[in-house]
């Protein structure tokens, strides 16, 4: 089996990793760090908004079993995108969104998914989602990864309360 990479930033890596891991096809999905220019950075530096780098999710997918636009599919779903500023709650250089495309036909499928939306008429604002080349993932702490089996109530909790859920529910009536 040969497997491919997508990358996503959508805000909290935490509200990332739940919608992925349910699909066929995902092998993992790892909550980190990527697109700035620290090396291995923690939680703690990510947070102060000094090392240009987002929180993000790196997947580990089957492209016989899930394609890569069906990802597509998934994270928009997640996401506002059209807030530039950051995702509900979370403000931010460091929660703001982008698909970090692995190769040429990742850059092609995220924009044209990115125009697909603009066109739909789904959103009144522009979609402010960057396409950006992969940079080094830097996995974030273990605490981190998989933060909603670890710690269900809390997570429900930030879901929830970050805005996200109520988002989801309304823009996306599912």
């Amino acid at each position: 089996m040969a497997t491919e990479k997508a990358t996503f930033a959508g805000g909290c890596f935490w509200c990332m990793v739940k919608p992925f891991h349910k699909y066929d096809g995902v092998e993992a999905v790892v909550s980190g760090y990527t697109g700035g220019h620290v090396p291995n950075p923690t939680y703690r530096q990510v947070c102060s908004e000094t090392t240009g780098h987002y929180e993000a999710v790196d997947i580990t997918f089957d492209p016989d079993i899930i394609s890569y636009a069906e990802l597509l599919e998934i994270f928009w779903r997640q996401i506002d995108p059209t807030d530039p500023g950051g995702q509900f709650f979370d403000r931010g250089d460091s929660y703001r969104t982008a698909i970090f495309y692995h190769n040429e036909e990742q850059r092609s499928a995220a924009e044209r998914s990115k125009e697909d939306l603009e066109a739909s008429g789904q959103f009144d604002g522009p979609i402010a989602v960057q396409i950006l080349p992969a940079k080094a993932f830097y996995p974030a702490e273990e605490e981190h990864q998989e933060y909603y089996l670890k710690n269900p109530a809390h997570y429900n909790r930030y879901f929830a309360g970050s805005g996200r859920k109520a988002f989801q529910e309304t823009v996306w009536e599912e």
